[in-house]
């Protein structure tokens, strides 16, 4: 008998989880809503803030470290250590910017700690770039195109120095504005403005560098479209044309 009721419990409770995490989602609560409820006992909450900063935390722990799996390690120490400190966040700064600093800084140790030991130097293989940057198409052409476009994309930006790296990372492809991805860093905000110039700038030449001669080839302007817009051209013309010959 007891274990057919232990085993309804469990499942009266893992309902009641869902229905609460369905609500929250559905009603949109803030970060610092559910860091309350968390800290209140409700820690299957915590599911919802994992969720909403998985993909961010990874590009942020990728770009420092260049290594999937030690990405992912980074990603789950800065949740726990996050959720150990919980009652520290003071809410003076945004908890996705105080989330994503305990994650810029636990990958950094990783870091200094393979610095210091050459075994644990980067064993990224050439060319292995997993970040998805790129939206899929139902076009094959278009996709292909797409898929070549973020593969050179996580190259230049793979490529940069680490102090650039990291802020381009998170301005823009993150998107994080200058107050929030200072506050993550522990910079000053004229120190990001100049790293993400210097950043953009960097991969900026990496790209031309490496497309050349290609570069004109972007942006292609050809067949259809090109014939469509001349024959229009010249259709618009010959309206006006013979529109001044009935004024004279």
């Amino acid at each position: 008998m007891y274990p057919f009721s232990l085993s309804r419990l469990y499942t009266y409770r893992a309902m009641e989880t869902v229905g609460t995490l369905d609500k929250a989602a559905s009603e949109g609560w803030t970060d610092e809503e559910i860091v309350e409820r968390v800290k209140a006992g409700d820690t299957s909450l915590y599911e919802l803030i994992m969720r909403r900063y998985n993909q961010r935390l990874y590009r942020v722990a990728r770009a420092i470290l260049r290594d999937d799996a030690e990405a992912e390690d980074v990603m789950q120490d800065a949740y726990v250590r996050a959720y150990q400190h919980l009652h520290q966040f003071a809410a003076r700064a945004p908890f996705s910017a105080w989330l994503t600093s305990i994650a810029v800084h636990e990958a950094l140790g990783r870091l200094r700690l393979r610095k210091q030991n050459p075994q644990l130097q980067d064993t990224r293989q050439e060319g292995e770039f997993s970040m998805n940057l790129v939206e899929t198409s139902p076009d094959p052409e278009q996709s292909a195109s797409r898929a070549e476009l973020g593969q050179l994309l996580e190259e230049a930006l793979l490529g940069l120095p680490e102090q650039y790296r990291i802020v381009v990372m998170l301005r823009d492809v993150e998107e994080l504005s200058t107050t929030e991805t200072a506050a993550a860093l522990d910079l000053t905000e004229h120190n990001v403005k100049v790293r993400l110039h210097r950043g953009r700038a960097m991969a900026r030449g990496w790209l031309f560098a490496r497309v050349g001669s290609n570069a004109k080839s972007a942006f292609p302007f050809m067949g259809v479209r090109c014939d469509r817009v001349v024959h229009g051209v010249f259709a618009r013309l010959a309206e006006l044309g013979s529109a001044q010959r009935q004024i004279h």
